[in-house]
């Protein structure tokens, strides 16, 4: 299931070159995902009562154009595929023409909250990624 969220390029986004600054698209694309969890129907509270954390270990990014003050870009979340533990995030922000911003493959990896150790994905979120 792919999930959209759209937002607004803010000044407090933008770098001394006058575009996005690169770190802003980790946030962005942290939005993203926080958006695909909530539209799935897996907030965060929903893995914390199951003892599960979920941990970003790995994004490789390739910023693709610049994006600049007042832009609206549309930042696009998908399942890509999964392992025992670890899933992986296919991400891409678009501008309002449509262009790819930058995209990314995000590496996470379920941890049990006692002992901070990778622990199986749950049926819940391994459904979205089989």
């Amino acid at each position: 299931m792919e999930v959209c969220l759209t937002i607004e390029v803010r000044s407090t986004e933008i770098d001394v070159m006058g575009h996005v600054n690169n770190a802003k698209y980790l946030e962005y694309m942290e939005w993203g995902r926080e958006e695909w969890y909530n539209q799935v129907k897996l907030p965060f509270d929903e893995f914390t009562e199951m003892g599960i954390g979920t941990v970003t270990v790995s994004i490789h990014i390739q910023y693709r154009k610049e994006a600049t003050l007042g832009e609206k870009l549309t930042i696009k979340t998908r399942p890509l595929r999964c392992g025992k533990s670890s899933f992986v995030f296919f991400q891409e922000i678009h501008n309002e023409k449509g262009e790819v911003v930058a995209d990314a493959e995000v590496i996470n990896v379920t941890i049990d909250l006692g002992n901070r150790k990778s622990k199986p994905l749950p049926d819940v979120l391994r459904r979205y990624f089989d």
